[in-house]
């Protein structure tokens, strides 16, 4: 019998961090807040820890009963947990990078003065995180999944006074409301078909069905519609628009929110719903050709971006587009592989980018950068450990997994593969170009002794010119997550270059059983993932083949570093006359292919040009409003006339009362001459 683990503990703790503070953090000293934001947060991440050191012992997967919740019939629905392999993964990515962040905030955010209320913020996401990842049923993960909805809307609009941070919240929030029904439908139908929204009876129930293969059906129209919340929730497209706009929040909540936690929560709900997706041909199908697209839609728009923040939001949504592309082809372990590598350098990347935004006094542009390598060097050496992560850099995390997404798509469909290679060219190249354009060259910003204090208020600063490094209190983050973005990938290296792929096998469990359903044809003598897993090593020829696609993946990391180089280092002007070169292209590219006006022209002015003159003018005006002031304009002149019967004139009143009682007796006549 398994012991009892006391998972609900691990989201109460931020909750109570958040309720601390939320309700006594005003009248609190600073450093009250922080010892109880870092405490219960630290809390729950020392847990997770000893749930991992239990782990072996338990008989998987782990249920956790707490409370009845809905009984309605034969449905019912309780307050459970749920543990596998899967959700400890996720487990330890949440606490132990949100757990990082919190301490890097304590430094970025000393004098904000509502520094009380962005932590208790920041715990409030950890508590819905946490409940949407370990979960015991898709409704519980839903709540998850709501409240980190609102806990993104509360941080990216943090700092409410300035109305583009107040506008980014609001659009993040309404799009992913667009993303969430879809989510809600597909509970319906799972509700409506097979009687419940638990996990194993879910699953238990579609685990005999074979693929559909007649066209969609049941299972096709709940993954597509899963993919719906999916998109929004996970900024894929067509509903990625409100991730670039959420950069307008702290720093830190890009980096927790928006690259190593909320964003992957679609990536997860795909891989714990894998075994509806892999008997859905059709839906595995959107997912794939979904995250393709947006792998490397975003990836075009981020080489020309020059706000450094938003250059990682745009790398941001590639990245989360390739993991999908993974699930898409059944790669899901090479998914989540993906997604926890990213979590250390794409966290790295923002934390990195906030202390180089907090050492020149907030400025975001790159533009007005430059030469600060020198000036702060932790901060250098910390974001290329990152960039050459995320570039595909051989020996770092970024290489291991996304090799791995490339050569399962490849066994998939080679157009899956192209698009990846070209899209890793690209990210290797914006990457570099940011890192150049940062911190070599010349420092282009305003004068040097302008910059004597920190961006958003974070302990101000010495050093050359005030130009100066961070805190320790933000360092020590940075040096744990480089640590991490250089060594994390080797949990996962595969057969071809010596490994046994560790992280593949401990995931097996829970995607092993049902092979993946391929987007195209199974080639002749491919062999699904879970039937790898358990063979010896690959044959010959299959070595040799992924090596060299891992050599092609290489040279297109290496190209667009060679790229960002020249253009970035060696001839900084050349870029200025290639966009004016290629002006129409370029401004297509700065305007974001003008998605957002086609939005705008599309669905946004329409809706409120027809709230506006519709709703608001004609219903709620002429109609509504029209009713209930005649209704009272009606009764003012009926007693305007009726009051002049009240005039204080006694032979009036006796006038009245006659003609009264002359009324009722003739009314009594007529009544008793009808009886009769």
């Amino acid at each position: 019998m398994n012991p009892n683990l006391n998972l609900w503990l691990i989201p109460i703790l931020p909750l109570a961090g958040a309720a601390i503070n939320g309700f006594l953090g005003k009248r609190s000293s600073r450093t009250a807040v922080t010892t109880t934001a870092l405490f219960f947060s630290g809390a729950a991440f020392a847990m997770a820890l000893w749930v991992v050191a239990r782990f072996s012992s338990l008989t998987l997967p782990y249920h956790e009963y707490v409370a009845h919740w809905i009984r309605s019939g034969s449905f019912t629905v309780d307050f459970a947990f749920y543990l596998d392999q899967l959700s400890l993964v996720m487990l330890l990515v949440v606490t132990g990078v949100g757990f990082l962040i919190h301490i890097y905030s304590v430094g970025y955010m000393w004098d904000d003065p509502s520094y009380y209320r962005f932590f208790s913020y920041l715990n409030l996401f950890m508590f819905f995180m946490l409940t949407l990842v370990l979960a015991g049923n898709y409704l519980m993960m839903f709540i998850g999944w709501e409240g980190v909805g609102l806990a993104s809307y509360l941080l990216i609009g943090f700092w409410f006074t300035k109305d583009s941070a107040a506008s980014a919240g609001k659009k993040a929030f309404i799009v992913n409301r667009i993303g969430d029904f879809g989510f809600l439908i597909a509970l319906f139908l799972l509700i409506k078909h097979f009687g419940s929204l638990n996990f194993d009876q879910v699953f238990q129930s579609i685990g005999p069905m074979g693929p559909e293969k007649a066209g969609a059906g049941l299972l096709t129209a709940i993954g597509i519609l899963l993919m719906v919340g999916a998109c929004g929730k996970s900024a894929q497209i067509p509903l990625y628009i409100w991730l670039p706009d959420a950069m307008e929040g702290p720093t830190p909540v890009s980096a927790l929110i928006h690259a190593a936690t909320m964003v992957t929560a679609g990536v997860y709900m795909v891989s714990r719903s894998h075994i509806i997706f892999e008997r859905a041909p059709i839906a595995l199908t959107v997912v794939a050709i979904i995250g393709t697209l947006t792998a490397f839609f975003a990836a075009t728009i981020g080489i020309v971006q020059t706000d450094i923040k938003k250059v990682l939001a745009y790398s941001t949504v590639s990245q989360l587009g390739y993991m999908f592309m993974a699930c898409g082809v059944g790669a899901f372990s090479a998914g989540i592989f993906h997604l926890m590598t990213h979590a250390f350098f794409k966290g790295l990347l923002f934390l990195a980018a906030g202390s180089v935004i907090h050492a020149v006094g907030g400025e975001q542009d790159m533009r007005k950068m430059g030469g600060l390598r020198t000036k702060i060097p932790w901060t250098f050496w910390t974001m290329t450990a990152a960039t050459l992560a995320i570039s595909g850099i051989p020996g770092f995390s970024g290489f291991f997994s996304k090799d791995e997404i490339l050569w399962r798509s490849y066994q998939a469909s080679w157009a899956y593969w192209l698009v990846g290679v070209v899209t890793a060219l690209i990210t290797s190249f914006y990457m570099f170009r940011l890192w150049f354009m940062t911190f070599f060259g010349k420092y282009r910003g305003e004068a040097e002794a302008d910059h004597g204090h920190g961006a958003q208020g974070a302990h101000g600063g010495h050093g050359h010119g005030g130009i100066h490094e961070s805190p320790k209190v933000m360092v020590i983050p940075l040096a744990i997550l480089a640590v991490l973005s250089m060594i994390g990938g080797y949990v996962g290296v595969p057969g071809s270059l010596g490994g046994n792929n560790q992280f593949d096998k401990f995931l097996a469990p829970v995607f092993h059983g049902s092979a993946p359903s391929r987007t195209q044809p199974q080639q002749v003598g491919e062999k699904g993932a879970s039937e790898r897993e358990t063979e010896g090593p690959e044959p010959k020829k299959g070595v040799s083949t992924e090596l060299m696609f891992t050599g092609i993946s290489v040279i297109a990391a290496f190209l667009g570093f060679g790229l960002a180089w020249q253009l970035y280092y060696r001839n900084p002007q050349l870029p200025g006359k290639i966009a004016a070169s290629m002006a129409g292209g370029y401004q297509t590219l700065v305007h974001k292919y003008y998605v957002d006006e086609l939005y705008g022209a599309v669905f946004v002015r329409p809706l409120i040009n027809g709230s506006t003159r519709i709703l608001w003018q004609g219903i709620d005006r002429k109609i509504i409003d029209a009713a209930v002031n005649d209704a009272g304009d009606g009764a003012r002149h009926v007693s305007d006339e009726a009051r002049h019967m009240q005039s204080g004139n006694i032979r009036s009143y006796a006038g009245w009362i006659a003609a009264g009682s002359a009324v009722v007796i003739a009314f009594m006549i007529w009544m008793w001459m009808e009886a009769r």
